[in-house]
């Protein structure tokens, strides 16, 4: 890491610092009730409490299995669907009439729609996780697949390669920058998903926890678990940005 680098990572560890100095020295004024706002020292203090009882941990691991499936089965379809799209003009022809009747939906329209089909289950989360979260991938990979240099095709007919090997040599590299941001940016929606079908259908999870929390007036609790969704986004988002370097290490040396 250059020193640069180094300087702008400081600056924003200060900076967070900083509000979570400010936050408890409005916890200690009581400038907010202390019913609705607890300090950092016990939202930590709940924090730990959670983890050391187990139930912070198996709430945990709930959200993560909800966000991994989600994601996993909109990345599969997204994707493939994409690929199809993207690689054929008549397929983005007769398709996307319908993408663009399907992709305006608020999912929180869909919930209803998924409820009453699946009930209130670990597949209608499934559903609703993987329908939010194709989007940015499909449309990504749509756009990576028809932006491919029309030239790189011409050099695959000139050296008879089958359809799959284009597809695997050319075509999937050259979108792959495109489809890594899509997937990144689907993770956080199926985080938010996963929380939001939680809250719903009570389901085990962060997000039954802090619902649960905010009913019972436990404050310290409800913030333990903001910050553990926080900090989830920002751990998944820092290894999918790993991930991302990694597969298009390729790029810096052209």
């Amino acid at each position: 890491m250059s020193a640069t680098a180094m300087i702008w990572r400081m600056a924003s560890f200060a900076v967070a610092a900083g509000f979570v100095g400010l936050w408890q020295l409005i916890a200690n004024l009581k400038l907010v009730s202390p019913v609705f706002l607890p300090g950092p020292d016990r939202a930590w203090t709940a924090l730990v409490r959670g983890f050391a009882s187990g139930d912070l941990a198996s709430k945990l691991v709930g959200t993560l299995e909800h966000m991994a499936y989600g994601w996993l089965a909109a990345s599969i379809a997204g994707i493939a669907l994409g690929a199809l799209i993207g690689s054929s003009r008549l397929m983005r022809t007769y398709i996307a009439p319908s993408l663009e009747f399907l992709r305006p939906l608020p999912v929180s329209a869909i919930i209803p729609v998924a409820i009453a089909l699946f009930g209130l289950t670990e597949g209608m989360a499934l559903f609703v996780i993987a329908f939010g979260a194709i989007w940015p991938i499909m449309l990504a990979t749509i756009h990576g697949f028809a932006a491919v240099e029309p030239r790189l095709y011409e050099v695959a007919r000139a050296l008879q390669m089958s359809r799959p090997a284009v597809v695997f040599k050319i075509a999937l590299p050259s979108a792959l920058p495109d489809i890594l941001a899509g997937m990144r940016l689907s993770l956080t929606v199926a985080l938010i998903l996963s929380v939001v079908c939680e809250v719903l259908a009570g389901l085990d999870g962060l997000g039954h926890w802090v619902l649960l929390s905010a009913r019972a007036f436990r404050s310290a609790d409800l913030f333990a678990g903001v910050i553990l969704l926080g900090a989830m986004g920002y751990v998944t988002s820092v290894a999918m940005s790993l991930a991302e370097r990694r597969l298009l290490a390729w790029q810096s040396m052209r």
